[in-house]
């Protein structure tokens, strides 16, 4: 029967056993090179869309176009909202629970026990102050669509 010498472990180096540095050093740079190589022929380029370094930066021209128009809900059961004003809201449902604002629009949102009621207010013109013009409502726990009327009377009633 044969006896075999077990081999001798090395310790490693920074180099893989058997390979000269060099050929591990090629090995773990060529990928990096061979995406450098395509980088150009030492010529600067230049984007068509953008001025050459040094140049004057002119910026275009913004002009305000109109909002877009508002689709204002008409639904049963929401007569009353639909239309008023954030002081309107406030006083019919009191202090809201929740008040953003994102440019010229406005949420306010109202909550009790039964459901969360979110108005968003939208001026209906430009230079108009933001009415109510769309209404959602769930129920607080889960999330699920609550019936709007519902929603907006048992809120009124607080």
């Amino acid at each position: 029967m044969p006896v075999y010498a077990r081999p001798v472990p090395v310790p490693f180096r920074g180099h893989l056993p058997n390979r000269p540095r060099s050929a591990c050093l090629l090995a773990m740079l060529g990928p990096a090179l061979l995406l450098l190589s395509g980088c150009g022929d030492g010529e600067r380029v230049v984007r068509a869309d953008r001025p050459p370094a040094g140049a004057a930066r002119t910026l275009p021209v913004l002009h305000a176009s109109p909002p877009p128009p508002v689709h204002v809900q008409q639904l049963p059961g929401v007569e009353g909202v639909i239309g008023a004003d954030a002081a309107a809201l406030i006083r019919l449902f009191g202090k809201p629970r929740l008040d953003e604002r994102e440019g010229d629009a406005r949420k306010l949102q109202f909550a009790g026990t039964p459901c969360v009621l979110d108005i968003y207010l939208y001026p209906l013109s430009q230079g108009r102050a933001p009415v109510a013009s769309f209404v959602s409502t769930r129920r607080g726990g889960d999330g699920r669509e609550v019936d709007r009327a519902a929603c907006i009377a048992l809120l009124r009633r607080r």
